[in-house]
């Protein structure tokens, strides 16, 4: 035996030595699926199988070249030979070597999403449809679809049902823009993403002479995370492993969480009815996680039904429990994660990168930005901007920034046309000039002489002045609004809210989500702050937006969504917003099959940690600046109660955290790994289960005391519930509102 393969354990080592014949190998999370699949390549070249005669396939380039790197540090120089890359890369090799039978050259050009965004917008353009009506990245998204499904744009005008469907959906148009889209590209010598695998099933499948000529090259067939795979890659890998059948797929069921992408989970599910003389190996052994991690994925996932049955387990340390935390608000479980993580550091010397933040969705992120921040640890948002950086936060913000500073050029050209008003660049270019030559800026120009000027047609100056009057009406408010009314004004008028709002396609429906967060973040501001200012918000937020900017230092805490996470590994991992219609999202409880790949994605979030996991959830969260009750994840208690503690933590200056049995922990540290919390437990009421008893005896007159704010007296009460408020004039900090729900005053008379 090679002495590579000493490496391995004795389920490892069993799937790397089967050579011929279909086989899937179940791999659970942490359990060396790439080394089984490096060394079985590696071995298939070792007895003697030509590395042309071998076909590897991945989902990232980055998975490709480690693969094929470690197998020439086995093998040697042969390894270049191999057939190995994403499903893209390889059929686009050999769509070049084919292309002439298709009606292609071998040049043709690959567009990318934008590429072919562009040109579906111009056909809607072109075929003179209301854009509104047919979204451009709406209209892309499905014809993706469509393609990944291998239904081409003739199969689709011959189906009277999806022509129905699209009549239903006030698009009955859709099928000649699918046409022309087609057409357009075959005419300009281009095919998109998703042509790369529907051209290559097209090819297959009306020339067999090629279909054979493939499969005697590819003998031997790998892919790596099968679940992730569509229908069409699906079809395509079908087709080539049937000649000789030597195939080996990889994956686990329970990390499949790409259906948005096409992912069909039923591709691993039904492998073996595929090929009913295939053999099932299973990775069991976790290397990455202690046992109480990997005993609690195990028991989340078993509630899902649609699952093929593994056991993993794992020889490390048991470890700590899986910490589950209760806060009250958003912006409190952003300051505690932020505190824990500095704790954490200081008492394991632990680096940054040892952390991660792991979130449903990317709007989640400015909570903890702005914790990070305070703190002065260092993070990086992967996946996208940071939360201040995103374009449809820039869009709120520079309208905020010219409310203030009407000479702001950068904010005043990133907001005249948008949303759009019908002002072109050719505009935009006779203001500057005529600005430049009046000594004022742009918008000065605008105020005060583009109604006499000579240079503007009257459509033009309408449009204009009316940009102007929208400005000044809400200047006019400055000094009685706070920013966050100020920021509800500018989504309001300025027509952004509802641009964003009637964007269904999913970058729409994530940009709304962040438009909401900014709201909610402000909010926070306005709750924590003396001066609620636009201005010493945007101060706040100019800090936030410069952090890092000149370090490459990659040890930074790092921010992202779980879907991001996949394949990677932290020590210290804080899973947050536990919460229903958060996570699981709200978005996908209309069926078993998306509430069971919801669990799959809170399995995988589990799986990323090596020591440890903090839960949080919040009671309250800011939805478009207005607190409203969250309920607790279902998904937390559906971890076994053995793998659990709930703690109950209050940080330095902030609110107190309450059990259900009202019970606060005093003194409280941050606990250490490998050392069970103290137990020093004082029973109190809590001020959120007894708000309504200490709402009905606050009563204007009364002089209460604050923690922040000390003496003050009560002038007004307004609102009912969980929004009641009070008006207090404190002897050293003027007037304050307050909601009561959190305000923790006490009555002295």
């Amino acid at each position: 035996m090679s002495d590579f393969l000493n490496n391995l354990n004795t389920s490892q080592l069993e799937a790397t030595l089967q050579m011929n014949g279909p086989m899937i190998v179940i791999a659970g999370a942490g359990s060396g699926k790439t080394r089984v699949l490096t060394y079985k390549i590696a071995y298939l070249m070792t007895q003697g199988v030509d590395p042309f005669n071998i076909l590897a396939l991945t989902f990232t380039n980055k998975a490709a070249r480690e693969m094929k790197e470690r197998i020439a540090n086995i093998v040697g120089g042969e390894a270049k030979n191999l057939w190995m890359g994403t499903f893209h890369s390889v059929f686009a090799r050999i769509l070049r070597i084919e292309a002439h039978k298709i009606g292609y050259t071998s040049n043709f050009t690959i567009y990318d999403s934008d590429d072919s965004q562009k040109l579906v917008a111009r056909i809607i353009k072109e075929l003179n449809l209301d854009k509104e009506q047919y979204k451009y990245k709406i209209i892309f998204s499905r014809i993706s679809s469509m393609k990944n499904n291998f239904i081409s744009s003739n199969d689709y005008i011959n189906d009277d049902e999806m022509l129905l469907s699209d009549k239903i959906s006030n698009r009955p148009k859709f099928h000649e823009i699918y046409k022309q889209y087609v057409e357009r590209c075959f005419k300009a010598g281009a095919m998109d993403f998703d042509d790369l695998l529907l051209k290559t099933n097209e090819l297959l499948n009306s020339y067999p002479d090629t279909l054979s000529k493939y499969q005697n090259i590819f003998r031997y067939i790998l892919v790596d995370e099968y679940q992730d795979t569509n229908h069409s890659q699906y079809l395509i890998i079908r087709s080539l492993s049937d000649k000789f059948q030597n195939i080996c797929v990889v994956g686990d069921d329970a990390q499949s969480i790409y259906s948005f992408r096409g992912a069909n989970i039923n591709n691993i599910l039904n492998f073996q009815k595929d090929f009913p003389d295939s053999k099932l190996f299973r990775l069991e052994q976790n290397y990455r996680s202690t046992k109480n991690i990997v005993n609690a994925a195990n028991s989340i996932i078993e509630y899902n039904q649609k699952r093929l049955k593994k056991n993993v387990w794992t020889n490390n340390d048991s470890g700590e429990k899986i910490s589950v935390n209760k806060l009250l608000t958003d912006g409190e479980e952003g300051r505690f994660v932020a505190s824990s993580i500095f704790e954490n550091k200081m008492q394991f010397q632990m680096q940054n990168s040892d952390f991660a933040i792991l979130y449903r969705t990317n709007a989640q992120s400015r909570s903890f930005e702005d914790a990070l921040r305070k703190k002065n640890i260092p993070y990086r948002v992967y996946g996208g901007l940071s939360f201040y950086q995103r374009k449809e936060i820039k869009d709120v913000l520079a309208y905020l920034r010219l409310l203030i500073n009407n000479d702001d050029e950068q904010a005043f050209k990133r907001i005249i046309n948008f949303p759009a008003r019908g002002i072109g660049l050719t505009t935009l270019n006779k203001i500057s000039i005529e600005a430049k030559n009046k000594s004022v800026s742009d918008y000065t120009f605008l105020k005060n002489y583009s109604k006499s000027s000579s240079i503007l047609n009257n459509s033009t100056k309408n449009k204009l002045l009316d940009f102007v009057v929208m400005i000044e009406s809400i200047k006019t408010k400055l000094a009685s609004l706070d920013v966050f009314d100020i920021t509800k004004e500018v989504l309001k008028q300025s027509g952004l809210y509802n641009l964003y709002k009637n964007d269904e396609s999913l970058e729409g429906i994530n940009r709304i989500q962040n438009i909401e967060e900014l709201l909610n973040g402000i909010k926070d501001f306005v709750e924590n702050n003396d001066q609620v200012s636009v201005s010493t918000f945007l101060q706040d937020v100019a800090l936030a937006t410069d952090q890092d900017n000149e370090s490459n230092d990659n040890n930074k805490v790092s921010l992202m969504t779980i879907h991001l996470a996949k394949g990677l590994e932290f020590s210290f991992v804080y899973i947050v917003g536990l919460e229903e219609n958060l996570f699981p999202s709200a978005m996908n409880l209309n069926s078993r099959t998306e509430l069971e790949e919801e669990r799959r994605l809170f399995y995988v979030a589990l799986t990323r940690a090596e020591k440890k996991i903090y839960l949080s959830y919040v009671l309250s969260r800011y939805r478009w600046g207005k607190l409203v009750d969250s309920e607790k994840s279902r998904f937390i208690d559906e971890i076994k109660e053995e793998y659990v503690e709930k703690n109950i933590i209050e940080s330095k200056g902030a609110r107190a955290f309450f059990n259900d049995e009202g019970y606060k922990k005093v003194g409280v540290r941050f606990h250490k790994l490998q050392k069970k919390p103290t137990s020093n437990f004082v029973k109190i009421k809590s001020s959120r289960t007894n708000s309504n008893l200490f709402d009905s005896k606050l009563i204007v007159g009364n002089i209460v005391i604050h923690e922040r704010f000390g003496k003050g007296m009560v002038i007004s009460i307004e609102g009912v519930g969980g929004d009641r408020k009070a008006e207090i004039k404190f002897e050293k900090n003027g007037k304050k509102k307050l909601l009561l729900r959190f305000s923790k005053l006490e009555i002295i008379s």
